[in-house]
């Protein structure tokens, strides 16, 4: 018995050794933090012409505690965010409490509160440019290996842990019910790869009294072409083309029946080791027979469908427009007359620690609105990042944007057309601790 036994243990050492080299030290403990602070400057940003500009200091404090042995990951990253000098000193909340089980042929499970991003993010992201991010309370499971990635997303939503009042679910930490998702991707070699996604997101609202769930469905597929890949030690000049169409049909909360859509296409191209320029093209679809009274008026025209497509869970302020004028901030009467964004830049990066970026936006409506054109502006970014040193970057951005009068008509102001918005961050993320044990 005893020697049955030794055997045993010899085999799971050697198995360790295997995955984790030679060491028999395998549990991980890493401590890390980020503390991102961020002064923001506006003027203009479709405001009342009697306001003046606005100047404020965000902060957000994260800290990451993560834990590793052989086939489990465990980790929990509690945030505070706030504004400097805010009566109550901002908020706390958990940002991920996730365990993550694998095996050595693909298949695992994620449970608990984690992030989700697939692709570009232009469905589903992290939107971490914002205090708190996107999360969610789910459990994933799937397969990853020899070219694919299988995940299958669950997620259901309560207010609270109560035996009487039903389950209606309002104000909570995500705007929808339940929620579930499937992702499939594969790469073809090292030059192409494909996803397909689907998302059935299920939300609930109380019409004429009565509580109910209803549910919107989204599907759709991205692609990506990258040629030529690393040649060895040496990048070659290369050339890379993202497209993506998703469709969302089903109903909305307030039992709207919807069918839009979404599609995009980005072309990055690499100049040299220093200089890489980019363009793009993306369109949502807006509503049919869009309109909004004059101000003073209350009328509007009631609507027995949707055609404008809801970017729910997307890394917006990353696509729509650094100022965020639109799918954070809604167009007046909460229909929506859809986007076209062309845009084309150029950036530099030096050694890895310096990059400016600057990049021009065309903004227009989908669908027409009356007694206007479809142009909304032209705006113009500016950006530079320092990386001082492995935990310590500083970033800075100045944005311009020239508005027409069918800006203002959509989000009904009486603003200047002329915006600026600037900002100085300042991201200290180090590790704190890292142990083996």
């Amino acid at each position: 018995m005893l020697a049955v036994l030794c055997a045993l243990c010899c085999n799971a050492a050697k198995k360790i050794r295997t995955e984790f080299g030679d060491s028999t030290k395998t549990h991980v403990f890493t401590l890390g933090a980020e503390l991102m602070t961020r002064g923001e400057w506006r003027h203009g940003a479709m405001q009342n012409e009697d306001e003046k500009y606005a100047l404020f200091v965000l902060e957000r404090t994260r800290l990451f505690f993560n834990y590793k042995q052989p086939h489990l990951e465990i980790q929990i990253t509690p945030q505070h965010q706030g504004v400097w000098g805010t009566t109550g000193g901002g908020s706390f909340s958990l940002r991920e409490a996730w365990a993550h089980v694998y095996s050595r042929i693909g298949l695992f499970a994620k449970l608990g509160r984690q992030t989700l991003k697939y692709d570009d993010e232009r469905v589903m992201g992290l939107n971490d440019w914002s205090m708190t991010g996107f999360y969610h309370d789910a459990l994933k499971v799937g397969y990853e290996g020899h070219g694919h990635r299988v995940h299958i997303v669950a997620a259901y939503n309560q207010n609270n842990a109560n035996m009487f009042g039903g389950t209606y679910y309002s104000g909570g930490s995500q705007v929808y019910k339940n929620m579930q998702t499937l992702w499939y991707h594969y790469d073809f070699k090292k030059w192409f790869g494909a996803s397909a996604l689907f998302i059935n997101t299920g939300m609930q609202s109380s019409i004429d009294g009565e509580k109910k769930n209803y549910y919107q469905q989204l599907y759709g597929a991205y692609l990506k072409f990258h040629y030529p890949h690393n040649d060895g030690t040496i990048q070659r000049r290369w050339l890379e083309i993202e497209g993506s169409y998703y469709h969302q049909l089903g109903r909305s909360e307030l039992n709207v029946p919807v069918d839009a859509w979404m599609a995009s296409v980005e072309i990055n191209g690499k100049v040299n080791d220093y200089v890489r320029l980019n363009s793009g093209y993306f369109h949502l679809s807006g509503d049919e027979d869009y309109s909004v009274p004059p101000i003073g008026f209350l009328g509007m025209k009631q609507h027995t469908h949707s055609n404008s497509f809801n970017p729910i869970f997307a890394s917006h302020h990353q696509f729509y427009g650094p100022m965020e004028f639109f799918y954070l901030s809604s167009f007046y009467g909460g229909y929506s007359p859809g986007l076209q964004d062309f845009h084309a830049g150029a950036s530099f990066t030096w050694r890895d620690k310096v990059t400016l970026d600057t990049k021009y936006h065309f903004l227009a409506t989908s669908v027409s609105v009356p007694n206007q054109k479809k142009t909304l502006g032209h705006e113009i970014e500016f950006t530079a990042r320092y990386r001082i040193l492995k935990y310590l970057s500083v970033a800075a951005g100045y944005y311009y944007m020239k508005g027409t009068d069918t800006m203002k008509t959509v989000k009904r102001t009486n603003d200047k057309n002329s915006s600026h918005w600037a900002y100085l961050m300042i991201v200290v993320n180090p590790t704190l601790l890292k142990v083996h044990f």
